[in-house]
């Protein structure tokens, strides 16, 4: 699936370079679950957030991709692709046991989730310094001067220069990802944004990336309209502060365009349904007494706000398909539950194209999360307690889906406010401001916005 990466980066270095300069730096930022209601929110304290916007362009909000989660959307805005194209689905790969019990494994390099080229391949094989901290799909990437990726061994896989680094300045108190794994959400949040502070001052990259994680976990524990949540955004405005502190520093603000966006909104969620139980019940799966899946016909796997369901046995695989629609239709919770002829108009591939695609997608109604839990009998369940009461991963098309965004510095008009973007236009955009061209792209450059 990879191999034509190659030479799509050959046709990226035979395009033409102009523009882009040892001047010219752009930094991309995500804060994680940021919706793009939340900016004009007036009981949040982001001063840092509302002066950029004010001096730059901030967007009513930026559509999100399907599926809305985390690394898929990271995916999408390096890219310029949608999920069909770049074929991340999942906050790792799917894969399939013998038994056909689906689960995902986020154990792996770039080269296996990605199948496009991405912006900080083009701007590496243009001889630029790049960087990524806490980026998803990263790990190995090779065309990362320094990779802190958002991976499991977070650590293990971060270039050793930049690890020994931090952990000289006391920024990481030991190399190994046992110590760094019991920190809490804050905390690595400030591991890294202290790592992209330090390559900022030393390297001055001309393409960095940072992802903050924080207010995505906070969301999902407390749901977007509660008091951890103005915590969590406060937090956040600081860390971009302090980003801006390490641009002065380097003495290359004038010179940079910062865009902070986000991967997706939150919706809040009363209750969660849980779709394996009634496939339980019906003999389409079989689990241990602890609710272990051990053995499927038909399985759901969650996102959120949806659920991919795949159906596993393929000589029963029509009949299965029949009893899984009869069992999920109309029930409480479900909104509807999508057949592959639909994909491609959410911008996601079919089982044929991609084999971690579910044979269906279904899609809960507002007020519901979905889980892929499978002990007990309950099919519904109240949120609160251990039960997450936010969540993501709901069509595209829902507006609660919608993400910050806010561009300003180099290149980009001032003090204008604009309607909806969509976040496949960011990286034709970015690539736009280094002088860059993608060869092909789902997005186009957000011309509304330069100077």
């Amino acid at each position: 699936m990879h191999l034509g990466i190659h030479l799509w980066i050959l046709l990226f270095v035979l395009l033409p370079l102009t523009g882009i300069t040892a001047e010219s730096h752009v930094i991309l930022i995500t804060i994680d679950g940021f919706p793009a209601s939340a900016l004009n929110d007036p009981k949040a304290s982001i001063p840092t957030l509302r002066a950029l916007a004010r001096h730059g362009v901030s967007a009513e909000g930026m559509r999100v991709s399907n599926p809305t989660m985390t690394w898929p959307n990271h995916t999408t805005l390096v890219t310029g692709m949608r999920a069909r194209q770049h074929s991340v689905l999942f906050n790792g790969i799917m894969t399939r046991s013998g038994t056909g019990v689906m689960s995902v494994d986020g154990r792996k390099d770039k080269k296996d989730l990605v199948a496009v080229p991405t912006l900080f391949d083009l701007v590496h094989a243009a001889g630029r310094r790049t960087a990524g901290i806490n980026w998803p799909c990263t790990r190995n990437a090779g065309t990362l001067d320094d990779d802190f990726p958002d991976v499991p061994q977070n650590l293990f896989f971060t270039t050793p220069r930049l690890r020994q680094e931090l952990v000289g300045q006391g920024v990481l108190a030991d190399p190994t990802d046992e110590t760094f794994s019991t920190l809490s959400g804050p905390a690595r949040d400030t591991v890294w944004k202290e790592a992209a502070c330090h390559v900022i001052r030393t390297r001055k990259p001309h393409f960095l990336l940072l992802h903050l994680l924080n207010m995505d976990g906070i969301h999902h524990k407390y749901g977007p309209g509660s008091p951890a949540r103005y915590t969590a955004l406060t937090l956040a405005d600081y860390y971009i502060r302090d980003v801006l502190s390490a641009l002065d520093d380097a003495g290359i603000r004038d010179q940079t365009t910062l865009l902070i966006v986000a991967d997706h909104g939150f919706a809040m969620a009363e209750k969660v349904i849980l779709p394996n139980v009634l496939l339980k019940q019906a003999g389409l799966l079989e689990t241990t007494p602890a609710g272990v899946i051990t053995r499927t016909r038909a399985q759901l796997v969650p996102e959120g706000g949806t659920g991919m369901l795949y159906l596993t046995q393929p000589a029963t695989r029509d009949e299965d398909r029949k009893k899984v629609l009869e069992l999920l239709l109309g029930k409480e919770g479900i909104a509807e539950v999508l057949t592959p002829d639909r994909f491609a108009e959410l911008g996601l591939p079919t089982p044929s194209e991609n084999s971690g695609m579910g044979d269906l997608l279904l899609v809960a109604k507002d007020g519901y999360g979905v889980s892929g839990l499978v002990s007990g009998t309950d099919y519904v369940q109240p949120t609160g307690g251990s039960v997450n009461a936010g969540y993501h991963g709901y069509l595209s098309t829902n507006p609660k889906m919608n993400a910050l965004f806010i561009a300003t510095g180099r290149g980009i008009r001032r003090q204008a406010a604009i309607g909806l973007v969509d976040n496949i236009d960011v990286a034709p955009t970015l690539a736009k401001l280094l002088g860059l061209s993608f060869g092909r792209t789902d997005g186009k450059v957000l011309t509304q916005i330069l100077e």
